[in-house]
């Protein structure tokens, strides 16, 4: 069942992309496709996730679920701003993610997560994450923007953008909230650290603190100084890229690898 309903949410990520990708018609046609694609790998995240009340995000699932909620975060954003673009970049990804998800099964090391704190912190981090997905998704395209606009051509899917103006607002509303979210994860990490080393915590919060720094200091300096354009763009990048590397890659190395987990 779980691989029957990751097959037909792949199948729908993939339509509504191809809708999007029309342009003017993408809107009306997407709303068909989008909803069904985020509803069966709902269902499928939560038959693969819940084991008797308890949590259990191995590599593929956690890669499934998080671009799972970004596209979801993506789908109702698009009821009041203008980010359907972003749904190009996104869809396809979730489409994989799905698949790999249900293919990949956990790490005989994976724990158990239970109890409603920490699984509440586990759902609010991958939250956090897939809003920021979204936010390095805006970046991506905002570059490209950028790019072709100071080669004096706007033709294709840069000709469907919106102002860059436009784009640069979305972008730092997307990483204001992505900081606030950010924020309370690490805030909410605090309830169940014991012991740095004995937890194997010590590489994830670091690149995570690191992350909530360099977004800091971006929003920061687009308060003060009105950084924009490239400047934006490289520090949003940085901090999406390491903050990548604090969750996959830190969990990679311990449950594929080393056989150990966060405790």
């Amino acid at each position: 069942m779980e691989s029957i309903l990751a097959l037909l949410a792949a199948a729908l990520y993939v339509a509504a992309t191809l809708f999007f990708a029309r342009g003017a018609a993408a809107p009306r046609l997407a709303r068909a496709a989008a909803p069904g694609a985020l509803a069966s790998h709902g269902v499928q995240l939560g038959l693969a996730l819940t084991h008797n009340g308890a949590l259990v995000i191995g590599v593929g699932a956690a890669l499934s679920l998080f671009s799972w909620q970004a596209a979801l975060l993506l789908w109702l954003l698009c009821l009041r701003q203008p980010l359907q673009t972003l749904g190009l970049a996104l869809f396809p990804l979730a489409a994989l993610a799905a698949v790999l998800g249900a293919v990949l099964p956990p790490a005989e090391s994976t724990p158990l997560i239970v109890g409603w704190r920490a699984q509440s912190h586990v759902l609010i981090s991958l939250m956090t994450a897939g809003l920021l997905t979204l936010a390095a998704a805006q970046a991506l395209f905002l570059a490209l923007q950028d790019r072709f606009l100071h080669r004096h051509r706007q033709e294709g899917l840069v000709q469907s953008l919106p102002p860059l103006q436009t784009m640069e607002r979305l972008l730092f509303q997307l990483i204001g909230l992505g900081f606030f979210m950010l924020s309370l994860t690490l805030l909410s990490g605090l309830w169940f650290i014991r012991d740095w080393f004995a937890q194997h915590l010590v590489h994830k919060t670091v690149l995570s603190l690191t992350a909530w720094v360099i977004f800091g200091v971006l929003l920061w300096g687009r308060s003060r100084y009105g950084w924009r354009g490239r400047t934006a763009i490289h520090w949003a990048l940085a901090g999406y890229a390491t903050l990548v590397l604090a969750y996959f890659g830190s969990k990679l190395v311990l449950e594929e690898i080393l056989g150990r987990h966060w405790s």
